[in-house]
């Protein structure tokens, strides 16, 4: 069912319905990836070599000039299936979550090897997320009395379908006019306070 091979990118046939996107800036990090590293994933194929993952590896392996790459060939696939496959080898990869004090621990060790964290496809933000020091001192906007001593600035990591649904109704949370006053003068921070007020109340009864 499965077959190593090498194919010309010419010859290569993109699924026109991929509904896969990729950023330049992404296409970026997959070519330093594999400058890095080289090509280390081969791409899916069908018999016909019509590509069914591995689109933003080939737009990277353009973008290093290159003319060949590693593939492999799947046989025996329905046209169901290739379509099925086309989503599920994307959307699978995402599904997994991460061990962020392991995580941590890595890329502080690579840092003190002096690697080239970018390569690591994560953005500044991101890294500094991951990085955070909870014993350091957050930066917290100036008030009006200068102490900052009663409030605590709080990190979290979302996945990019949480930060709209957040979003959304932090933006909702803000136009009650519960919210419009507080001990808080962050508006954000009162919102996002309401929000659990009342899950918690709703959930205690």
């Amino acid at each position: 069912m499965y077959k190593n091979g090498i194919r010309k990118i010419s010859q290569l046939i993109p699924y026109v319905n991929n509904s896969r996107t990729h950023s330049e800036e992404q296409i970026k990090q997959l070519a330093s990836s594999m400058k890095e590293f080289g090509f280390t994933n081969p791409v899916l194929v069908d018999e016909e070599d019509g590509l069914i993952a591995g689109h933003g590896r080939i737009a990277a392996a353009q973008l290093l000039g290159m003319e060949d790459v590693p593939v492999v060939i799947v046989k025996g696939l329905t046209e169901a299936q290739k379509k099925a496959l086309v989503i599920a080898d994307n959307k699978l990869a995402l599904n997994a979550g991460w061990d962020f004090e392991a995580l941590r621990l890595e890329i502080e060790n690579l840092d003190e090897l002096d690697f080239d964290l970018n390569i690591l496809g994560f953005d500044e933000n991101e890294l500094g997320m991951i990085r955070f020091d909870e014993d350091a001192e957050a930066e917290l906007p100036d008030l009006a009395s200068g102490d900052n001593e009663p409030f605590q600035k709080k990190t979290f990591v979302l996945h990019d379908e949480q930060v709209q649904l957040i979003d959304d109704a932090v933006t909702l949370a803000r136009t009650n006019p519960l919210s419009d006053t507080g001990i808080n003068e962050n508006s954000n921070g009162n919102a996002l306070a309401l929000i659990c007020q009342q899950w918690l109340e709703a959930q205690n009864g």
